[in-house]
């Protein structure tokens, strides 16, 4: 009855099987062969694999003196009946058959290729050991994000990301810079629909003392499927403002001659614009990179600047001209009117190159009276008025001078000579020159009873005449008479600080017939070189 069984059972399977259809192998148990009955060995079986994704493989399958129906078995289903293997295109049964080889040929395997396979003989109802076949595949290219080229600006850190995508296993990934590796990245993996690949990130930080302009960092991913890896790489570009240098030449010039500016500026992103500017003030008919002008006494204080600007902003750079140049008043001295006894204080300023000297002198003396731009005269006197001259010397360049007055407040200073001639009969002057500051309030004439200020009485009359030095006031008299030699005439002058006299006398002029009633004057020996009359 068993073999009955076993027989109906056999032929509604190859029935079943000729019809091809994937279904799990139909496996039979009967009593062990009749000992005369030979039964047929696997000679060559298949074994576990590990194969890369896109390679060929072949599993053997070899069964000596079996020529019965062999069936290849993927995860429980049947490829195929014999070497009929229409429904996987890529799958072929090699070998000669009538050896009994049945080997299992699969070109360019893919990742649907991981199963377990077995090679079942059905007539000797035998199945072979079940094979893994496991399929690697190696990461796609890692990706850099934002390369083939980095930019950050200067004093950024660096984080780079790196993908290494649809692995099996997972991909594994290195940086490394100047053929060393970097450590301290950070890693995470994602695991695919399929359940079998799985997609790498790694991510670097770098600060930003630790990279520079124009380094390459690789990104290196691997695994079984590729163990010498794959790798990109990305160029770090380090932007930043531009970086500038202001060269002059030449330097020192004298003042009058050419110079020439040069900006020169490193800058990444490049350069998009350059701008000149004088003490503040744009020079808009200059636009490039060099500035070339003729120089004068300004540029030594207002200093030429070069303005570059690129994407990221602008640097500004500025640079004094050392000109030569010849002395130029900075602060002009003031001429002064100060009381008797008080102090007098001049400023006087000059600005020169190379450094200036300055002297201060009264005018018609030889004597140095300062070296400083503060000339002080202290508890002044009547003689301390007069011209003062501030002087500067640029060595081999020029010289400049500015004068100033002192007037000094005080009461009047009467300079005349005590004795004046006339001639007898004749009109006949006596002169009385008077030095004030302030001017005199009063002048007065007086002799015997008499005091006249101005205009006439009798035969005698006054007159005041203002000049750039004094006052000088007249006594005219008509007619001279001998008791006019024997007169005492007294010159009194009067201002807010005091008064002055002085006492003439007239004496009867010598000579010729032919002279003239001329009056000389002749100053006393403080008259200070005021002119003489």
């Amino acid at each position: 009855l068993a073999k009955q069984t076993e027989s109906v059972c056999m032929n509604a399977c190859q029935r079943f099987v000729s019809n091809y259809t994937s279904v799990p192998l139909c496996t039979f148990h009967s009593d062990p062969p009749t000992p005369h009955t030979h039964t047929p060995m696997f000679s060559q079986q298949p074994q576990d694999l590990v194969v890369v994704a896109g390679q060929p493989v072949t599993l053997p399958c070899t069964i000596p003196g079996y020529h019965g129906v062999v069936l290849w078995i993927k995860d429980g289903l049947a490829l195929g009946v014999g070497r009929d293997l229409s429904g996987y295109p890529r799958y072929t049964v090699i070998g000669d058959h009538g050896s009994g080889e049945h080997h299992l040929r699969i070109q360019r395997v893919e990742l649907m290729d991981d199963a377990v396979f077995e090679c079942q003989a059905v007539q000797a109802a035998m199945r072979s050991r079940p094979a893994r076949l496991t399929v690697l595949v190696p990461p796609e290219d890692p990706v850099i994000s934002g390369g083939p080229v980095v930019s950050l600006r200067a004093g950024d850190p660096l984080n780079l990301t790196c993908h290494a995508d649809n692995a099996k296993p997972a991909a594994s990934i290195i940086w490394i810079r100047n053929g060393e590796v970097l450590n301290g990245a950070m890693y995470s993996k994602t695991l695919l629909r399929d359940g079998r690949r799985e997609s790498t990130v790694s991510t670097l930080y770098l600060s930003p003392s630790n990279i520079e302009t124009g380094q390459q960092i690789i990104c290196k991913a691997s695994n079984k499927a590729v163990p010498n890896g794959k790798e990109t790489s990305v160029t770090i570009d380090i932007q930043h403002l531009p970086l500038v240098n202001l060269s002059v030449e030449p330097q020192p010039v004298l003042e009058g001659h050419p110079v020439k500016f040069h900006c020169s500026a490193k800058a990444n992103p490049p350069v998009t614009l350059y701008r000149w500017a004088k003490g503040g003030s744009i020079i808009k008919e200059v636009s490039g990179d060099t500035y070339e002008v003729i120089v004068d006494h300004s540029f030594f204080i207002e200093p030429v600047s070069c303005e570059v600007t690129n994407p990221l902003g602008s640097t500004n750079i500025s640079r004094n001209v050392d000109v030569y140049f010849g002395p130029r008043m900075a602060a002009e001295p003031q001429s002064l009117q100060v009381d008797l006894g008080s102090d007098a204080v001049f400023n006087c300023a000059w600005t020169g190159n190379p450094s200036l000297t300055i002297v201060w002198m009264k005018r018609g003396s030889g004597v140095v009276l300062s070296n400083e731009n503060l000339l002080t005269l202290k508890s002044v006197r009547q003689e301390d008025a007069g011209k003062y001259v501030c002087r500067a010397v640029v060595p081999r360049v020029g010289a400049g001078e500015k004068e100033v007055s002192l007037t000094v407040n005080g009461p009047p200073t009467i300079s005349s000579t005590q004795t004046q001639q006339a001639l007898h009969g004749e009109k006949g002057q006596i002169k009385c020159f008077i030095r004030s500051t302030p001017p005199p309030d009063r002048i007065a004439w007086s002799w015997k009873e008499t005091v006249l200020e101005s205009g006439t009485s009798g035969r005698y009359t006054v007159e005041t005449v203002n000049t750039e030095e004094g006052v000088i006031s007249t006594l005219t008299m008509s007619n001279i008479v001998p008791a006019d030699f024997q007169t005492i005439y007294n010159c009194t002058a009067w201002n807010s600080f005091g008064s002055d006299t002085e006492i003439i006398r007239l004496k009867e002029q010598g000579g010729s017939q032919g002279s003239t009633g001329s009056t000389f004057l002749f100053f006393k020996s403080r008259d200070c070189g005021f002119p003489r009359w």
